[in-house]
């Protein structure tokens, strides 16, 4: 068979490549210290196994690596699970290594019933592919002392792996529903980048399976495979785009800021003016207790320039734009740790605009002088 390099090939390759790379940011040290990042790392393993195969065998690159036909079916079951245990792990923390298990072992049984078929002959293998990717093209003799598909749940793998991802986007849809109840939140303007997360996480599963669906009702023979798979690489670059969109790299205030102002037009009326609108704005609208707070958001919303703001803000109130964005957020999260001593710190920080709980236990123990907890305990004695 020749080689099929196209725009599918590649799209799906490049997901491959994009999905593998980011589960390493995912691993991190401080990530993983985070059972939800460790699970959404897992999740993207999962769809670059599956999408690694579909490109082989779409390719035609297969035939070098026969070996590893129908490998990633195993992949395939674990992507419903991973989601869920990501969505439980925002919503209700760290889930119990019983829970774990519970989901992880229809996938594991899976596994074992295939393992006959992945001990089979590369003739075996050949026209497994040849059947998925094209139906009609002569095969290969094989002969066997067993037979590869032994296991009938084997032969069901399209439609478990559909019940499963409709069974988990169920769930977890349901403890999405119930977390922005408990927040009072609005499922299309979400109050957190958390809930944002949950809501981006449910549709994109959701439309994921919707067209897994419809490729496999337009394609009775089973030959639609990088349909589906481009779309899975289309969740791996909306993953990535988020995760680069909430980067602090992006907000970061250049070294020359302090010598930028000299040519500044604001006198000290104005500047008086301006630093009276943006405290009222701090003061009144709390748009820092928003995790893409920015400078250009606060810009906007005084109807003024981001070098005006960024200038009466460090000439005003003495401090650099996140600097003095910290000090409002603190602020809050000890209102909220004396008026709320059941939440957790993780919850705290998410509430006054923190994705990371070590970035919030630094800029507070740097403002306070004490850690969170330490905060939290000196108040309740």
């Amino acid at each position: 068979m020749p080689y099929r390099i196209d725009l599918f090939a590649i799209f799906i390759f490049l997901g491959v490549v994009q999905a593998i790379f980011l589960s390493f940011f995912f691993f991190s040290k401080e990530s993983r210290e985070k059972s939800f990042n460790i699970f959404q790392g897992l999740m993207l393993l999962s769809i670059a196994g599956c999408l690694l195969e579909v490109v082989l065998m779409y390719s035609g690159y297969i035939i070098h690596f026969l070996h590893l036909v129908d490998f990633s079916e195993p992949l395939a079951l674990l992507i419903g699970p991973f989601f869920y245990l990501f969505v439980r792990s925002l919503t209700k923390g760290k889930p119990t290594t019983k829970t774990i298990w519970a989901h992880l072992t229809f996938p594991l049984v899976y596994t074992l019933s295939l393992i006959p078929f992945l001990l089979a002959s590369s003739d075996v293998k050949y026209n497994a592919w040849m059947n998925a990717y094209h139906p009609g093209a002569p095969l290969r003799p094989w002969n066997l002392d067993y037979n590869p598909w032994m296991f009938k749940l084997t032969e069901h793998h399209t439609e478990l792996v559909l019940l499963s991802l409709v069974l988990y986007v169920v769930l977890g849809g349901m403890a999405i529903i119930q977390a922005f109840r408990e927040k009072a939140s609005s499922f299309w303007n979400p109050d957190t980048y958390a809930l944002k997360i949950l809501r981006n996480g449910v549709i994109q599963i959701f439309l994921f399976l919707l067209l897994i669906l419809l490729v496999k009702t337009f394609n009775e023979e089973d030959t639609g495979d990088h349909l589906s798979a481009a779309f899975g690489a289309l969740l791996v670059y909306a993953t990535s785009f988020s995760v680069i969109k909430n980067s602090s790299f992006f907000k970061q205030i250049p070294i020359t800021e302090d010598k930028k102002y000299k040519s500044s037009s604001l006198d000290d009326g104005e500047r008086d003016r301006l630093a009276s609108v943006i405290e009222e704005i701090m003061i009144t609208r709390k748009p820092y207790l928003k995790d893409d707070f920015s400078l250009p958001a606060l810009a906007q919303a005084s109807r003024s320039s981001v070098h005006s703001v960024s200038q009466v803000i460090n000439e005003k109130f003495g401090k650099s734009f996140f600097e003095w964005m910290a000090e409002y957020r603190i602020t809050e999260a000890k209102i909220i740790l004396k008026r709320s001593p059941h939440l957790k710190i993780e919850e705290v920080a998410e509430q006054v605009g923190y994705n990371s709980k070590s970035s919030f236990n630094t800029t507070f123990k740097k403002i306070t002088g004490l850690t969170p907890s330490e905060f939290r305990k000196n108040t309740e004695e």
